[in-house]
């Protein structure tokens, strides 16, 4: 059966199903603002291109991020409600992970080689994280993370390869899936959120501007 993979970490949507990322039928959209109405639709081409309907689809695999907080919202949406209407399982991994995946097989990057990836992060910050992938699976060597542009390069050892904000891909989170230290079941998906990474930009504004964290309203007053 086939796999539905979604990655709305960033302002460019990828949708792809398929049994295997190099057979997978892609859709992708720029600009944040229309991941909301434009997600269901993106998924319905990509059904009808492989000639299926959800039916057919073993599970979702969802990029948990780190990236930006509207559009994982989205993302996660939509996998909650595939999950809840439909009894789809729900699998999640990094959106740099897969980034990286998608670099690796360009080169020598699934033979080993470390990949270091990036995405931007916004106030002169970008997401970065290092993985290494071979037959035995996927290695993490760096945790995705928020650091300043000019401050990961040390992260990367000798010989590895450089994807500067590599573009998302939803096939790599399809051959995640299959991979050891790849794609992971969530077990609670209502109760799962992804891996914002740093608040959003609204609220390091408020929290800027009022010199205090925003106040939490699902916390009970002390």
């Amino acid at each position: 059966m086939s796999w539905l993979g979604l990655d709305t970490a960033t302002d460019r949507a990828s949708i792809a199903v398929g049994r295997t990322a190099e057979s997978a039928s892609v859709e992708t959209l720029a600009g944040a603002r229309r991941h909301a109405a434009e997600l269901l639709p993106m998924i319905d081409r990509a059904l009808a291109a492989q000639g299926i309907s959800l039916a057919d689809v073993r599970g979702v695999i969802v990029a948990d991020g780190p990236g930006s907080f509207t559009g994982l919202r989205v993302g996660a949406t939509v996998a909650k409600a595939l999950a809840r209407t439909h009894g789809l399982p729900v699998l999640s991994a990094p959106s740099l992970m897969a980034r990286a995946f998608a670099v690796a097989g360009e080169g020598n990057g699934r033979n080993g080689t470390p990949v270091l990836v990036t995405a931007d992060a916004l106030r002169g910050d970008v997401y970065a994280a290092v993985y290494r992938f071979h037959e035995a699976g996927v290695e993490t060597l760096a945790r995705p993370g928020v650091r300043h542009r000019d401050d990961v390069e040390h992260l990367l050892p000798a010989g590895g390869i450089r994807a500067p904000d590599a573009p998302p891909s939803a096939a790599s989170l399809i051959a995640l899936a299959a991979l050891p230290g790849g794609a992971h079941p969530v077990t609670d998906v209502q109760g799962w959120e992804p891996e914002y990474g740093r608040p959003a930009e609204a609220q390091a504004q408020w929290e800027r501007a009022h010199g205090r964290p925003l106040p939490d309203p699902a916390r009970a007053p002390d």
